[in-house]
């Protein structure tokens, strides 16, 4: 009866480590999407910084040299805040996969607990076996 308990036990504990672990995976795809957004992010920046730069023919309009002298400005702002937007997504990134790694020793924990528990029902079963009487019959009739 104990057993059948501890097993019912286990396995409740086993389905709840899987969705855990099943979160936990989920949690790091997002966070490397989110890596991988904001890495788009300020290699497009870093574009758009080099499109602005000073032209040949914007030579005599001093209103040209300084709006993208602004630009530039507030781009290498822009690219500045893309860094640590990105150096973020790093670290949650490393986060994420160590609560994954975390969720995977919890999940395989279980597990070997429910093989330990399984041989140790079978031993039980085995030796009770041994325990038995053993019923001899006769095969022939008396001669």
């Amino acid at each position: 009866m104990a057993d059948a308990k501890h097993k019912k036990k286990l396995d409740r504990l086993l389905r709840v480590r899987t969705l855990q672990l099943t979160l936990k995976q989920g949690q790091e795809a997002a966070a490397h999407a989110k890596l991988d957004s904001e890495a788009q992010l300020q290699s497009r920046i870093a574009q758009l910084a080099a499109n602005v730069t000073p032209r040949a023919e914007d030579a005599g309009f001093a209103a040209s040299f300084a709006a993208a002298a602004y630009y530039r400005d507030r781009l290498h702002a822009s690219a500045v805040a893309a860094e640590t937007r990105r150096a973020m997504a790093e670290a949650g990134v490393e986060r994420a996969r160590a609560a994954t790694q975390e969720a995977r020793r919890d999940q395989s924990a279980i597990e070997k607990l429910i093989v330990r528990a399984e041989a140790k029902i079978a031993l039980k079963e085995l030796r009770a076996m041994e325990d038995a009487p053993a019923f001899r019959k006769n095969r022939h009739a008396p001669c």
